[in-house]
């Protein structure tokens, strides 16, 4: 069995580990024992995750001494929004959760962002730890912060900065998720190597499908990576004023994506984040910032792995083209008015600029539209 590898990420008072690997679960408690004041926690997790992992995290809590009590939230993106938020925090409330104690976020990223936003608001801010159940979560929303819930009009516009105090990725629970969740959040994997590491790509491309088939090895080195390149720039930018803008790579046609899809299962955060990845690169080479070859290489990656990776693999209707660009306004990455993108001059060298003009955007996205098969 691998050994359990561990993650620090240095922010000071808040600092916190993170710790990869097997087993973490049936161990949580005396993971999270020392954090304690008081000898119980409160738990939210979703009805998918519960099913399958609630029972042993309740076990392993009260093999440590650790009383729990637990909110169960439907599953789904639709859970990001204001009344599955007030339920969490009422619910919080009502158990009497005080600033000192600890709530666990037990799922993927719709439950550690509403969790964490709920910590950070309730009393002020209270700690709360990350057991991240899926691979999107293990390797970006677990980690760095950022907690929060979606708005009619658009994703992640209502949130705060609030770090976890412990992050605890076990690599088994991977393989309890159906295919379709695993590639969604190897996109994230992909983006990370797309982004600031041209070797680890080219890792990923000799090993994914290994990854994929379920080599737990090659899974704890590919989480450690994408958690050690987050935690590098979360520590060198927290609260996203440049630097960290750049773990946003295909997020700003992701988000538009989800937007125009209803934040529905038709689209996964990380499948669009692929397909996003895929137009930036496109973008990016119209524009002369990067060879011809690189986009044609990251989609015969993503077609290899099975993903996601152009316009034309989303059912369903879609806005035209106007009309994505209209939903890219409402991201938050617009800074006075102007829409930044997250561009390449080649693969593991991303960066971040305003200087995009309309019109080729218009006309990648346009190509993009004409592959799409024929209502």
């Amino acid at each position: 069995m691998p050994a359990v590898e561990t993650v620090h990420v240095p922010l000071g008072d808040r600092a916190y580990d993170v710790h990869i690997g097997p087993g973490l679960l049936a161990d949580a408690g005396r993971h999270i024992a020392p954090l304690l004041k008081r000898p119980r926690v409160a738990i939210v997790t979703d009805d998918n995750v519960a099913a399958r992992h609630l029972a042993g995290l309740e076990a392993a809590l009260a093999a440590a001494g650790i009383d729990s009590s637990a909110l169960v939230l439907p599953a789904g993106e639709s859970t990001k929004g204001w009344p599955q938020f007030t339920r969490t925090v009422e619910w919080l409330l009502e158990e009497k959760i005080e600033r000192r104690d600890v709530v666990i976020a037990l799922g993927g990223g719709v439950i550690g962002d509403l969790v964490g936003f709920a910590a950070a608001v309730l009393r002020r801010g209270i700690r709360f730890v990350q057991i991240p159940t899926s691979l999107l979560a293990q390797v970006d929303s677990s980690v760095g912060g950022k907690t929060g819930i979606n708005a009619p009009q658009g994703k992640n516009l209502i949130g705060a900065f609030h770090q976890p105090s412990l992050v605890l990725a076990d690599s088994g629970v991977l393989a309890t998720l159906p295919d379709r969740d695993f590639l969604a959040g190897y996109g994230e994997v992909v983006k990370y190597g797309l982004l600031g590491d041209a070797d680890f790509f080219q890792w990923l491309e000799e090993h994914g499908p290994a990854l994929r088939a379920g080599d737990e090895a090659a899974r704890i080195k590919a989480v450690r990576r994408s958690v050690e390149m987050k935690a590098e720039i979360v520590v060198a930018d927290e609260t996203e004023q440049g630097e960290r803008a750049l773990l946003n790579l295909g997020h700003t046609f992701c988000h538009a994506l989800e937007a125009a899809t209803g934040f529905s299962d038709r689209l996964l955060h990380g499948e669009g984040v692929a397909i996003g990845c895929a137009l930036a690169f496109e973008l990016s080479s119209r524009l002369g910032l990067c060879a011809q070859e690189d986009p044609s290489r990251v989609r015969a990656h993503l077609q290899e792995m099975g993903m996601k990776r152009d316009l034309a693999d989303i059912p369903g209707e879609l806005p035209g083209s106007e009309a994505l660009i209209a939903l890219m306004g409402q991201d938050k990455k617009v800074v006075d008015g102007t829409l930044r993108f997250i561009l390449a001059r080649g693969i593991g060298a991303a960066f971040v600029t305003e200087d995009v003009p309309a019109e080729v955007l218009r006309a990648v996205l346009d190509d993009a539209f004409a592959q799409r098969p024929a209502a």
